[in-house]
Order: structure tokens, then C-alpha cells, then sequence
């Protein structure tokens, strides 16, 4: 077998491949001798096809068999025998096959060349502050008493803004065309004056109206409205305005503390609330640094990342965000996303996070960084634990899908991580 291999640029291969032709025909014998066995074919016993007849009518059959074998097997000899290792399946074209002659063709692949990940220690970063301002804890409580809002009768008096009404309510609409659409009719139905959904006008024709009154008016919508059916059209409103309603934020005291929950006091609310706060400002802290030094690894690959990369990147951003969308039930076929869109948009971020996971590889391989069986015991029992299967389920799972090395791969980049932290220049905020 003659293998030459080209480098296309710095992470681009071309391998050129050609089999002898005494091993394609070899393969070409046995292919078909393997086939004679199995076909069945009116005229003649099983097993007992002349092997010319077999080479006739399954041509098609024996040579994609044939490349299918020579092609993998000569690919694997040829990375083998130039040390060198593709991060993704070779693309393989120009293959000619006929028997008689060499079997011919050109492997294309992706490498990522070994490089100096640099001095660890020129790494600098500061951590952001993980400070609680009094203020942003008031902020949450001030939250919390708008969550824990009720609502009360308005026993006398007119609608006012800011008032919650129960009305009965017919409605008829009459587009720009002059098309008048069927009577909608609704025997109860809540309205919260201000809200940023209610019809332009609609609050003030209702402000001033007292529980047991009616009133009917038209409500002209804007030619440039938002919702294109109403945009320069009219709806006819019929109001009967049953009862009014106004919302109460309850006071911020000890009262409130024992409705939210487990505590005695407003001081223990406040507490539980800046604790949190504190928890949520360490983890963002945690992931602003780690963004900020995986930007900075990010620079120190010496050439282009490889398209490949970058594209499997993308395309595992897209799956993962098409699951949040079936997760919240919906159709992302639905959803009236430009996907292209979405992909060129997704292009620098990912490159940048292909970019950090080779920097990191090559740091765990100068490194002698390795995963032990100890750390992926303690992976799949984490998994265990979250899922309710056994550790041993989850690793005859992953072995079986071919995800367990993925899954130590990993590992390995984020003990990577931890030395990197551990060794780059962090100043506190």
C-alpha cells in the first residue's frame, strides 16, 4: 500500500491512498465467494451459484462491500504508519475501484497540532466582589411583598387607576377593510387597569364607572398597533362592570416573615434573603473568572481552529437549545426562528469555546493531568444519585453508546481547569 500524506494548511490533512490491485481483487474474490453462500437465485441450489453469476448480478453489492472494507482498513494502516490522529471521521473522495487495477483514493481530515500552551502563571484575572449591598437586600424583600400582593373588594366608590375590575364583556371588531368579524362574549372577566395589554383608551373609558353601570364605546387601534389583525381597525366594547378590586402589598414585618414560611421574625427573612443573595453572588463570581480565563486560553491556540470543531460545536448549541424549547413545550419546527441566523450567531462564541477546550487538552497532556477511575466513579455516582438508576446501569449505558470516553474527556478538562485556577494570577475584586 503507498500512502502520501499532504498538510493543507495547519490543521488540514490529505491523505492519498492506493491499494494494490492483487489485495483488491483478493478482497473482490472473497467478497463474492462470501455473497454465493448467501444469495438465493431461481435455477440454482443455495450455496451453489457459479461464482461468475454471483460477480454479474451483484456487482454493485460486492464492490461497495469491497471499498466499504479496503477504505477503512487502509485509512487505519496509513494514520497508523504517519502518527498522525484525526478529530473526526476522514471525508473520503475521489476513490476509483474496478478490478484488476488499484483501488485509489484521498482521505480528508482535521488535526489538532501539539503546540506550547505557555506559562500558566501570566494568566490574570479578578475575581468580580461578591459584596451584598443593603439595598439590593431590601430590593428582594421589597419583591417578595409585591409577590405576596392580595386583592380586596372596593366596597363603595367609582374605578379608579391602578384598580382591578370584573366585568361582563362583549366585544365585536371591525378590521380597516371595513370586514366586521362575530360578537365575543365573556360573562366574567378579570381586567387590571394599567396593564400593557389592555386596548389603547380602554382604561380610560372604564376609569370613573361604578359596580352595577354599563357602557359601550368604540376603540379606534393604530395603524402601526402590534397586533397586525386590530392594526387600523375598531372594536365596539360593551363594559357591565360587576365589581372592583385593589391590590394590597402587605406590610414588611413579622407577619409576613411567618406567611413566607419557617421564620419567627422580619430579621430572619432578611437574613435567609441575604444569605441567598450571597450564595448566587459566589456563583456568578465563580463563572465571571472562569469565563474571563477560558477567554484568555482561548487566544493562545497558535493557528486557526478547525471548521469542524467549530460546526459540531454549533450544532451541539442548536440541539441543546431545541430541547429547552420541547421542554417548554415548544415545536422548534414552530417556533419562527431563522435557524441560519441563530447558527452564524452561535459561530464566534463556539469558536471561542473550541478554542479553550484544545488549550485545555494540551495542558492536561503537558500536564500528565489524567482521570482516574476514582473520578469517574464519583461522576456516575453523581449521576446516579440525580437519576434514581444504579452506577452500574449508567456505565453499561455510556459504554454501550460509546459515551463513557466522552464523559472522561471531560472530567479531564475540568481538572485541567482546576490546575489553571490554580496556578493563574487572581486578584480579588
Amino acid at each position: 500500500m503507498k500512502a502520501e500524506l499532504v498538510d493543507v494548511n495547519e490543521t488540514r490533512r490529505d491523505l492519498s491512498i492506493e491499494v494494490p490491485s492483487d489485495v483488491v481483487d483478493e478482497a473482490i474474490g472473497h467478497a463474492a465467494a462470501k455473497l454465493g453462500k448467501q444469495a438465493r437465485i431461481p435455477g440454482f441450489r443455495p450455496g451453489k451459484v457459479p461464482v461468475t453469476v454471483i460477480r454479474q448480478r451483484f456487482k454493485p453489492q460486492i464492490m461497495q462491500d469491497v471499498a466499504e472494507h479496503l477504505v477503512s482498513k487502509a485509512v487505519g494502516d496509513a494514520l497508523v504508519e504517519k502518527g498522525v490522529e484525526p478529530i473526526a471521521t476522514p471525508d473520503i473522495k475521489d476513490l476509483v475501484l474496478e478490478e484488476g487495477k488499484p483501488l485509489t483514493f484521498k482521505a480528508s481530515f482535521d488535526v489538532v497540532p501539539s503546540f506550547d500552551p505557555g506559562d500558566l502563571s501570566t494568566i490574570e484575572a479578578t475575581e468580580p466582589s461578591r459584596a451584598i449591598e443593603d439595598e439590593a437586600v431590601n430590593q428582594s424583600l421589597e419583591r417578595l411583598r409585591d409577590r405576596n400582593a392580595r386583592y380586596e373588594a372596593v366596597e363603595s366608590g367609582a374605578v379608579e387607576a391602578g384598580h382591578t375590575v370584573v366585568v361582563g364583556l362583549e366585544r365585536r371588531g371591525t378590521d380597516k377593510d371595513g370586514k366586521q368579524g362575530e360578537l365575543d362574549r365573556h360573562e366574567q372577566v378579570n381586567i387590571e387597569l394599567g396593564a400593557p395589554s389592555n386596548p389603547p383608551g380602554f382604561d380610560a373609558e372604564v376609569i370613573g364607572m361604578t359596580p352595577g353601570a354599563s357602557k359601550s364605546f368604540t376603540i379606534t387601534y393604530p395603524a402601526d398597533y402590534a397586533i397586525p389583525e386590530l392594526a387600523g381597525g375598531t372594536v365596539d366594547y360593551t363594559v357591565n362592570l360587576k365589581e372592583i378590586k385593589k391590590r394590597v402589598v402587605p406590610a414588611l414585618d413579622d407577619e409576613l416573615a411567618k406567611d413566607l414560611g419557617d421564620f419567627s421574625s422580619l430579621e430572619e427573612l432578611r437574613k435567609r434573603v441575604r444569605d441567598d443573595l450571597e450564595h448566587e453572588a459566589l456563583h456568578a463570581a465563580e463563572r465571571q473568572l472562569r469565563q474571563d480565563v477560558m477567554k484568555q486560553l482561548a487566544t493562545r491556540v497558535p493557528f486557526a481552529v478547525p471548521p469542524s470543531l467549530v460546526e459540531r460545536e454549533i450544532d451541539r448549541r442548536l440541539e441543546d437549545f431545541a430541547r429547552r424549547l420541547m421542554e417548554q413545550r415548544i415545536d422548534p419546527r414552530q417556533a419562527n426562528i431563522d435557524w441560519n441566523a441563530f447558527r452564524e450567531g452561535q459561530r464566534a462564541g463556539a469558536t471561542e469555546a473550541v478554542a479553550s477546550a484544545i488549550v485545555l487538552d494540551e495542558i492536561a497532556k503537558r500536564d500528565q493531568i489524567e482521570v482516574t477511575d476514582e473520578d469517574l466513579d464519583a461522576e456516575l455516582q453523581r449521576y446516579a444519585e440525580q437519576t434514581g438508576h444504579s452506577v452500574a446501569s449508567i456505565r453499561a449505558r455510556l459504554q454501550k453508546d460509546g459515551e463513557l470516553g466522552r464523559l472522561a474527556a471531560g472530567l479531564r478538562r475540568e481538572k485541567a481547569v482546576t490546575h489553571v485556577m490554580s496556578k493563574a494570577n487572581i486578584k480579588k475584586g
